[in-house]
């Protein structure tokens, strides 16, 4: 993956697609929350970042575990890479949706909720994209697009490929 070939590059892509669901998950159940509750930007920011992390990491470690792995050595596995990846992501994201004012209104039928959160998703994906090329080519986020982690989960211990 190292290459820098549009074969790490597609790698990456798909990486960050797959970052990018599990943020939205948690980031658009976090807004939603925030604004139905009327709850300051900077609550609305926290508990979207928390629930972005929780569904992120959990649609990375799910299939880890479903495979046999240890709920420890999941953990360790995904933990770098995803921490990096949705904090990046998390970051753009909110500021985009801070700036473009989809936190401060008083109801998710309102237009500027839904252009803020189309614009932000696309920003968090072009920003964390080249994040998750670098990840993929240091070997740091070593079960998302490797075919051998199924030998590590069936060891119960995190991929050294």
């Amino acid at each position: 993956m190292n290459d820098g070939g549009d074969s790490g590059w597609r790698a990456a892509a798909m990486v960050t697609l797959h970052c990018l669901t599990g943020c939205l998950i948690g980031e658009w159940t976090g807004l939603a929350i925030g604004v139905a509750l009327s709850l300051s930007s900077g609550l609305t920011v926290v508990l979207a970042t928390l629930l972005a992390y929780a569904s992120g990491f959990g649609l990375t470690i799910w299939p880890l575990l479903r495979r046999g792995m240890r709920l420890w050595p999941a953990l360790t596995t995904v933990f770098v890479g995803e921490a990096v990846s949705i904090g990046v992501m998390e970051a753009v994201m909110n500021a985009v949706d801070y700036t473009m004012g989809g936190m401060g209104v008083r109801t998710l039928f309102a237009p500027r909720y839904w252009e803020a959160l189309a614009v932000a998703s696309v920003a968090g994906f072009l920003a964390a994209w080249p994040v998750n090329f670098w990840l993929l080519g240091r070997n740091m986020k070593k079960c998302h697009h490797a075919k051998n982690c199924h030998d590590a989960a069936a060891a119960g211990q995190p991929s050294r490929a």
